[in-house]
């Protein structure tokens, strides 16, 4: 029997799980970003074939045998909820990639289908990036969010990056409120002071890892910190009553799941996510994604293939 490849590309990492027809999970590997829309189309499909090598080695089968078992391939990457996007990418996905079927979601789109299968839910996907995507009980999809850097992705860990290190530059100046900030992101770059920061060549990356600093120094109390965090809660939770008013769900009791590391790893942004949602939703059923995302995007390979979830 065929088998079957699922990938989840994101802003941080691209995982992949290639599995046998039976569902048996035969081989596992990682690799770097593949958002298309934030490291490049060639850096983007260089991790999605390089990850799926890696898949194939610790699987134990070769590139020339891949070409006649591999039914079906479903991949989740942020930022192909694109047209020009998706079209560009799954063209370079069924070229180097050979199999039976193929399909291109977004992450978010994956992260839904490891939480709830086909059932009606939605998922809010706070990373480097944000994204909400929901699906109704006819199948229908929705999203809210995730429409990139400059302009959108609030609430991530880009986003919570990107505002700390204006609010310390604010009370470098004296504009703003002193916080533990500024040390720790001087540590951080190796900066001799905040100022600095202005002439250092900074990506998107480095700029979401400041993430961690930013909940550490919320948990010990710092007072612009936990403002930084309560906003991106607020930011996140929109997304998510965005979708349930649009889907009439707000009186329903509608899962509503959280995945991404900023979600996933801070209890204090998961507990004022629950204050707004609820304000708006008070019986949606909040939980945490128990699956990683890379699991329902090979169920979608699977089910696409006509295999038994």
């Amino acid at each position: 029997m065929g088998c079957c490849l699922g990938i989840d590309g994101g802003g941080t990492r691209t995982a992949a799980w290639l599995a046998d027809g039976d569902g048996k999970v035969l081989g596992r590997a990682e690799s770097g970003p593949s958002n298309p829309l934030k490291v490049g189309f060639h850096a983007a499909e260089r991790e999605i074939l390089k990850v799926f090598r890696a898949c194939l080695r610790d699987a134990g089968i070769s590139r020339s045998a891949a070409q006649s078992i591999l039914h079906a391939v479903c991949a989740g990457v942020a930022g192909v909820d694109r047209r020009v996007v998706q079209r560009r990418l799954l063209a370079w996905l069924r070229r180097q990639i050979p199999a039976q079927h193929h399909l291109l979601l977004s992450d978010a789109a994956i992260a839904l289908a490891a939480a709830v299968r086909d059932a009606p839910g939605i998922v809010v996907v706070a990373g480097t990036g944000s994204i909400a995507f929901a699906r109704d009980h006819r199948g229908n999809v929705m999203r809210a969010g995730g429409w990139g850097i400059p302009f959108d992705d609030h609430g991530s860990g880009y986003d919570l990056g990107r505002k700390a290190v204006a609010a310390a530059l604010r009370s470098f100046d004296g504009r703003g409120p002193q916080t533990v900030l500024v040390k720790r992101i001087c540590r951080h770059w190796g900066l001799r002071d905040i100022a600095a920061v202005t002439t250092k060549r900074i990506d998107q990356q480095q700029i979401a890892a400041l993430f961690p600093l930013v909940m550490k120094a919320a948990t010990e109390g710092d007072a612009v910190a936990c403002r930084l965090c309560d906003d991106a809660a607020r930011d996140l939770a929109s997304l998510a009553i965005a979708l349930l008013k649009r889907a009439g769900w707000t009186r329903r009791a509608t899962p509503v799941v959280l995945s991404g590391g900023v979600l996933q790893s801070s209890e204090l942004i998961r507990r004022a996510f629950a204050r707004y949602l609820r304000r708006a939703a008070p019986r949606a059923r909040l939980e945490l994604l128990k699956r990683p995302p890379v699991e329902g995007a090979l169920w979608l390979a699977r089910a696409m293939a006509g295999r038994k979830p």
